[in-house]
C-alpha cells in the first residue's frame, strides 16, 4: 500500500499549505499494467487462433433446414478443384479419387456407423458429386451425408 508522508514545512514567515507526499515501497506488484497485457494477449490469441486451422477452401451451398450433425464425423471434402486434379480430402489428408475406395474401407474396418458427410464447393458439378459417392457406396459406406451451411450463415 501506500505510504503518506507529510511534507516538511520551512521556518520562512509565510505559510505553506500542508500537503501530503506519496511514496510507494518496491516489494509491491502493480497489478493493472499486468492485467493490460494479459488482455492484450488473450486478444491476439482470440484472433489468431482461428487463422490457424487450414483446410481446403469449400464454398458449401445453403439449406433452409438441416438437422445439426450428432454422429463422430468423417468428412469428405470434395473442392472446386475436382474437376482438374481428382483430389479429394478425407479430414485432413488429401487422396486421389481412384484410391478413395481403399482407403474409406480400411477407415471403417472397425466402425459401426458406416455413414459419413460429404462438403461440396457451391461449384463443382452434380456428375462430379455423384463419382464420389458412388465410390463411397463402393467402399461399403451405408449412409452418405451432404452438408451444407444455414442460410445467411458465413
Amino acid at each position: 500500500m501506500p505510504k503518506v508522508q507529510p511534507i516538511p514545512t520551512g521556518n520562512s514567515g509565510r505559510k505553506r499549505s500542508r500537503t501530503s507526499r506519496v511514496s510507494t515501497s518496491l516489494a509491491e506488484i502493480n497489478v493493472v499494467p499486468l492485467v493490460d497485457v494479459m488482455l492484450v494477449l488473450l486478444i491476439i490469441f482470440m484472433v489468431a487462433a482461428p487463422m490457424m486451422t487450414q483446410g481446403m477452401p469449400v464454398n458449401l451451398p445453403q439449406a433452409k433446414k438441416s438437422p445439426p450433425i450428432a454422429a463422430q464425423a468423417v468428412y469428405i471434402t470434395v473442392p472446386a478443384s475436382y474437376a482438374r486434379d481428382k483430389i479429394v480430402q478425407i479430414d485432413n489428408e488429401e487422396v486421389r479419387v481412384e484410391a478413395l475406395t481403399e482407403r474409406v474401407r480400411q477407415m471403417m474396418i472397425n466402425r459401426e456407423d458406416k455413414s459419413l458427410f460429404v462438403r461440396g464447393d457451391g461449384s463443382v458439378t452434380y456428375q462430379d458429386l455423384m463419382s464420389v459417392i458412388d465410390k463411397l457406396k463402393e467402399a461399403g459406406i451405408e449412409k452418405v451425408g451432404l452438408v451444407t451451411r444455414p442460410a445467411g450463415g458465413r
